[in-house]
């Protein structure tokens, strides 16, 4: 009887795809910087739309890719993300641009009930992504800031002259992730820490 040689056959697991994710939730927490900010004017919403949706696509790769490689944190985050951040944000500034060309009436203030489901979903969420404490978390942390602010203003609770709060803490979370990804990316790249993180 002959020695059976069990032969395995590895599958190659896909690559981490976070990097891409923080990327792109970049571009949105600088696009939303911008605007909240008054550094541009109403006529950048469509362009910013635009910009959303591309994030959404990189989102919902992302998110696929994490939950398939038993993510739930990353991945679940990254689907309501790139849902709702990035897609119906990305939608509502064609909208809410077009209202505001034919001078149709919005009441933009459900748009304040959605960012509460969001908010409550995201601080509900946060002791996730504490445990280890790392630049995640502080990309998380500063979300938490922000989207407070964004649902209180958009409810009508708080004035238009309180987006600032939001805008900085919006871009902290964007230069923490753009630094993040290229940790990601680099260090993975060249086998070393050449990027310190957390």
């Amino acid at each position: 009887m002959e020695n059976e040689k069990e032969i395995t056959v590895k599958t190659k697991e896909w690559s981490n795809p976070t990097p891409a994710g923080l990327v792109a939730l970049a571009v949105a927490c600088f696009c939303f910087f911008a605007i909240l900010n008054g550094f541009v004017e109403t006529s950048a919403m469509p362009l910013i739309g635009c910009w959303l949706i591309g994030g959404f696509i990189v989102q919902a790769v992302v998110a696929l890719v994490d939950l398939k490689n038993g993510n739930p944190v990353g991945g679940n985050t990254f689907l309501f993300f790139c849902a709702f951040f990035m897609l119906v944000g990305g939608m509502a500034m064609f909208l809410k641009y077009g209202g505001i060309v034919s001078g149709a009436p919005l009441d933009t203030r459900i748009d304040g009930y959605a960012w509460a489901a969001l908010t409550l979903a995201l601080l509900l969420w946060t002791p996730a992504f504490l445990k280890p404490f790392g630049l995640l978390s502080l990309i998380v942390l500063a979300l938490d800031v922000a989207l407070p602010f964004i649902t209180l203003i958009d409810l009508h609770i708080l004035p238009a002259s309180f987006a600032f709060i939001p805008a900085y803490a919006l871009l902290i979370a964007a230069l923490i992730a753009l630094y993040f990804s290229a940790a990601l990316v680099v260090n993975t790249a060249l086998g070393k820490k050449f990027y310190p993180v957390l």
